[in-house]
């Protein structure tokens, strides 16, 4: 008897889904509405002052940021999954249609990323700040991920948006959700071990965020165009029938 983890992680439209996912999450993070935030973030959910921050305390800063990642992860997971758990109302072999639908809102994300939409752009802020130091960081993730700004909320609508094709699940959403997360939290933790180096990498980025929004907003254009087309659907539907023929799930 076939495992259906292993069934569900060789799926197509996983296989395809989750390098967006983790792309989407590390264009998140260099958006204009998050990187220039980082030096904040790192002082705030630490507690230490710009001297400690020169002195790279890492391990405290580790810690912090860390849990502050945590904090956002658990927001983006529990909507991950409540989205894929609604998604299994509308989804299915008979609403084949749905994906070419999901596609046209996708392009509306990437459109969003761009800067269209100007009534899309409007944040969703919690303006209660949490305590400077590692017990607030958890709640300052928590924060972050509920605030929506304008750069995170096309990219991860975008990841829920494509959970839906080749059929929806709760635990399909979650992951999803994580691997965007991972994508989007990963970097700030390489910041936390590097600080001096890390800091120099994100002034070349902020050099180039304009060409880093455009491609952001590209990719999810062009995802969007492949959802909207049937292409997306064609190498899912192609991955799914080459995992059934030549690859052997464990029992």
């Amino acid at each position: 008897m076939n495992s259906p983890f292993a069934e569900t992680i060789l799926s197509g439209s996983l296989l395809l889904a989750i390098p967006v996912a983790l792309l989407a999450g590390l264009v998140s993070f260099l958006s204009p509405c998050v990187l220039p935030l980082v030096p904040g973030y790192l002082g705030y959910v630490t507690g230490l002052t710009g001297v400690d921050l020169q002195k790279q305390r890492r391990g405290r800063m580790l810690a912090g940021i860390g849990l502050f990642v945590l904090g956002f992860s658990v927001i983006f997971v529990l909507l991950g999954g409540a989205f894929g758990q609604l998604g299994t109302l509308i989804t299915g072999p008979q609403n084949a249609w749905i994906t070419q639908l999901l596609g046209v809102l996708v392009i509306i994300m990437g459109v969003v990323f761009l800067g269209g939409f100007g009534w899309l752009q409007r944040d969703a802020k919690i303006h209660a700040k949490p305590p400077a130091g590692l017990w607030g960081a958890p709640l300052l993730g928590i924060t972050f991920g509920l605030g929506w700004a304008p750069c995170i909320g096309p990219t991860y609508s975008a990841v829920q948006l494509l959970s839906l094709s080749g059929g929806s699940s709760a635990a399909k959403g979650a992951l999803l959700a994580f691997v965007y997360s991972l994508g989007l939290g990963i970097p700030f933790l390489l910041i936390a071990l590097a600080v001096r180096r890390g800091m120099g990498v994100m002034s070349f980025f902020r050099k180039h965020r304009l060409a880093i929004q455009r491609m952001g907003g590209g990719i999810l254009i062009l995802l969007g165009i492949l959802m909207a087309t049937g292409v997306w659907g064609a190498w899912v539907t192609g991955l799914q029938y080459w995992f059934q023929t030549d690859v052997k799930l464990p029992i």
